[in-house]
């Protein structure tokens, strides 16, 4: 099967850990626990400025921001960009040492110090060029709200009763010689 974007390009997956036989998204449980994180990561992004122009505009100017159409790095340190500053990216991982920084991280920060220090790709510098897809032929990922409740449908509410006598204890738990034991004395912790 072939790889797909979903929601923004850039993150890649392979169709068949995300799409069942009928084309509709798996339930969250059977995919592999990456794919997971990053489709759950996903729909928290997909309505976020550009990184970038975020730097540039601020808070006071977020309307002014571009919305994202690209992530790259791992879920929790990825950079958001939208299409005109994909090659400020490209250029600051491929020639201005943002290699060294994959999978760290401080990768996000890594980027947004450069950019914000006026680093740019140089006029005429190439960014990706992205195999489009008619997006329409692809279900939509399931909102924050859908997934929320997709994962907490397994959890049966199990709660732990402190109170509860420890019934695989050991027998010999009351034959314990505590005479040595001080309470008061400080012990290292790791």
């Amino acid at each position: 099967m072939a790889k797909v974007s979903i929601g923004l390009r850039g993150w890649r997956f392979e169709e068949s850990d995300v799409f069942t036989d009928e084309g509709e998204f798996k339930p969250l449980d059977e995919m592999p626990p990456d794919t997971r994180d990053r489709l759950v990561r996903l729909t928290r992004l997909v309505d976020e400025p550009c990184d970038a122009c975020y730097l540039v505009h601020g808070e006071e100017n977020v309307s002014r921001c571009t919305p994202a159409a690209i992530v790259y790095g791992e879920p929790g340190e990825e950079v958001l960009l939208c299409a005109d500053h994909e090659a400020d990216f490209l250029y600051w991982y491929r020639e201005a040492g943002g290699k060294t920084h994959r999978g760290e991280p401080t990768f996000r920060d890594e980027f947004h110090e450069w950019f914000h220090g006026g680093g740019r790709a140089p006029d005429g510098y190439g960014g990706l060029e992205h195999v489009e897809t008619d997006s329409e032929a692809l279900p939509s990922p399931p909102d924050p709200e859908e997934i929320n409740r997709r994962l907490n449908e397994e959890f049966d509410g199990r709660k732990i009763d402190l109170r509860e006598d420890d019934a695989d204890g050991d027998a010999d738990d009351a034959d314990l010689d505590l005479d040595d034991v001080d309470l008061g004395a400080d012990y290292p912790s790791r």
